[in-house]
């Protein structure tokens, strides 16, 4: 089935984006909504939500699960997205909307089901996350395969030309070498670290200022050229049940070329709630997609179910989140879908067309939305 191309403009404040892309779906549960062209995915969790009866946590599992062992994009499950040593991690998150209860994996490795070990830490300890090593030997240890290597030919090849083109680009900054390989050693100049990343200077000394012409907050420079579609597609899926219920989850090996480390990870927003995804019965859930780390710093997936707990529709409460981020990062690449309690969804995003995937009773197979940003 072709994508079901929408696009609706809103205008904002002059305080935060002129316009942003969002679209406006119709309502109705049992639904099912993913971020991205993820069909086999939706189709999964579908059955189980829809044909099985199976609750939203569970249909939320069999779903993300499905895009795990599919490998979708190369960017969710093993295979994909390796680090700077090459090797490929897993986060992952599923939030229960009814409890608000949530279990977390981030970078696990050496096991390859991320969803299904998030939800064994929310069902079997008191914990929300766990991180590496100990997150792999917790999932081992209550049954999940393992160990096992999550990198494949695919991204070993990725790596070693990466490699070879001197390590180029990566997330790195204010360190030397600026443009090979490390070992890395912090760069001192005439400047302090935090004259660097926020611009301060003493008024009259003609030096750059915080607010730069007085009117807008200055960013630290961010490369968003290493976010793309293909490298950073995190899957987030939202899912009310028969009964009203609803559920998230999530599952990414995250940024291509990341920070690595054996005692200390990056961790991205994939495994945040809040961030990449959240749920609450009482008013809706949301996913996103894009660069977790600015995104993580802005909680939008929290902002958009409490703009819809204000009486904010889908649509507005999308582009609200998505607007607050790009008016302190405007270079930032990144979007969301909402979805409130009664089926209506909507999605926004900022610095590339994003694409989300639904499947409801009215539909005859999975449809995928488009959204295409302003910019």
């Amino acid at each position: 089935m072709a994508p079901k191309v929408v696009s609706l403009f809103f205008f904002l404040s002059m305080s935060t984006v002129s316009e942003l892309g969002g679209i406006y779906g119709s309502g109705g549960y049992p639904i099912v909504v993913s971020t991205w062209p993820f069909r086999e995915a939706v189709r999964a969790a579908w059955r189980s939500v829809n044909d099985h009866g199976s609750s939203a946590v569970d249909a939320v599992v069999e779903g993300c699960s499905a895009c795990e062992e599919l490998r979708c994009d190369g960017t969710v499950g093993p295979g994909g997205s390796p680090d700077e040593n090459g090797e490929t991690t897993l986060d992952a998150l599923v939030m229960d909307g009814t409890t608000m209860e949530v279990g977390a994996v981030a970078a696990m490795r050496n096991v390859k089901d991320g969803i299904k070990a998030a939800k064994l830490v929310m069902d079997y300890t008191e914990h929300t996350m766990l991180v590496g090593e100990k997150a792999s030997i917790f999932a081992i240890s209550m049954g999940l395969p393992g160990p096992t290597n999550l990198s494949s030919s695919e991204s070993i090849e990725k790596w070693v030309k990466w490699k070879e083109n001197n390590c180029q680009p990566n997330f790195r900054k204010n360190v030397v070498p600026a443009k090979s390989c490390g070992p890395y050693h912090v760069h001192y100049d005439s400047s302090s670290a935090l004259e660097r990343s926020c611009g301060l200077s003493r008024e009259g000394s003609g030096e750059r200022s915080l607010f730069g012409d007085g009117n807008h907050l200055q960013t630290p420079e961010h490369k968003s050229n290493i976010i793309s579609y293909h490298n950073h597609d995190t899957i987030s899926m939202a899912i009310i049940d028969k009964m009203g219920h609803i559920a998230v989850g999530t599952s990414t090996n995250g940024a291509t070329f990341k920070l690595p480390g054996r005692q200390v990870f990056l961790v991205g927003d994939g495994p945040i709630a809040g961030s990449a995804a959240y749920a609450d019965d009482e008013v809706g859930a949301c996913g996103a997609t894009g660069d977790g780390d600015i995104m993580m710093r802005f909680l939008p997936c929290y902002q958009v179910v409490e703009s819809m707990r204000q009486g904010m529709e889908p649509r507005h409460a999308a582009a609200d989140a998505i607007s607050r981020i790009a008016r302190k990062y405007p270079d930032f690449i990144g979007a969301v879908f909402a979805l409130n309690k009664n089926g209506v969804h909507a999605g926004a995003c900022h610095g590339w067309t994003f694409q989300y995937s639904v499947r409801n009773s009215s539909m005859k197979d999975v449809e995928v939305f488009t959204v295409v940003p302003s910019d």
